[in-house]
């Protein structure tokens, strides 16, 4: 466990500057600017492009460099546990999510974002989680549905739809 905690600070804390040099690029409707000057308040428009993704990553960072601190120190149960990171069970749930969340993934490529999430989310709720079938079923078609009037209708942000795109053409036809 000790080990697994400063482990995660640091490959964290790499995310954390990647995002941040990642935030700092200039826009590309705007290449001339230079590197980082997109995270600040632009004048008249508000916060630029890179503005959340910076200094949240740098948030990010700074918890990273205070579990780091904890760690030297000792101070948190994590650093002086002698307890292995995870056990025979926390190994099978690990593979049973991320073997999910990877079915997910494959899926949002054949069969589109809203049906791979509904099936992922029957998976998640019934099979692992074994809650009762009305409250995964209300979930598994409630969540594809509202993220469809969110993400299509109301921000104009189309997911994929996979083999089953045809199926929302009338869709469009009745909302846009």
């Amino acid at each position: 466990m000790k080990r697994a905690e400063i482990v995660t600070a640091f490959v964290l804390g790499l995310l954390s500057l990647y995002l941040m040099w990642k935030a700092g690029e200039p826009p590309s409707w705007n290449p001339d600017v230079g590197r980082f000057a997109n995270i600040g308040m632009i004048e008249g428009e508000g916060p630029g492009s890179g503005f959340w993704p910076f200094w949240l990553s740098f948030a990010m960072l700074l918890s990273c460099i205070w579990i780091a601190i904890n760690w030297f120190r000792g101070t948190s149960p994590q650093s002086q546990s002698k307890e292995p990171f995870l056990d025979a069970y926390g190994i099978k749930m690990l593979v049973l999510v991320g073997g999910g969340l990877i079915a997910f993934l494959v899926l949002i490529s054949f069969l589109g974002f809203y049906a791979a999430i509904f099936f992922f989310m029957i998976y998640y709720m019934f099979v692992l989680g074994r809650h009762p079938w009305v409250t995964t079923m209300s979930v598994s078609i409630g969540l594809p549905v509202i993220s469809f009037f969110f993400f299509d209708i109301a921000m104009r942000i189309p997911l994929p739809k996979g083999y089953l795109e045809p199926l929302f053409i009338p869709l469009y036809d009745i909302f846009l």
